[in-house]
């Protein structure tokens, strides 16, 4: 037990400030780690409906229905996944 700490004879303060100090390493570990997801990442059909697990037609009636909006190039179809997440969020904002 290295790391053990004795609370016995240890003020509040210095208690605290152990504390502090393991959660500070602990963000800057993450921090080091994280990768922020791209905001204007675009996704194929086939990527959105696994993300949303829903199958391809579903993708499909959503797209002709207006809930989800797909960007053309050519012969391909791509969703926003920032769209995607403020559609969803937005939905359950209605449900509540």
């Amino acid at each position: 037990m290295t790391d053990a700490i004795l609370v016995n004879g240890v003020t509040p303060q210095q208690l605290t400030e152990t504390i502090l100090k393991g959660v500070k390493k602990q963000i800057a570990d993450l921090k080091k780690d994280f990768t922020p997801r791209e905001p204007d990442d675009f996704l194929t059909r086939m990527e959105t409906a696994k993300l949303l697990k829903i199958s391809l037609t579903t993708v499909h009636d959503w797209a002709n229905t207006k809930i989800l909006k797909a960007y053309k190039v050519g012969n391909r179809t791509y969703f926003s996944r920032k769209e995607i997440e403020s559609t969803l969020f937005s939905s359950n904002h209605q449900n509540s």
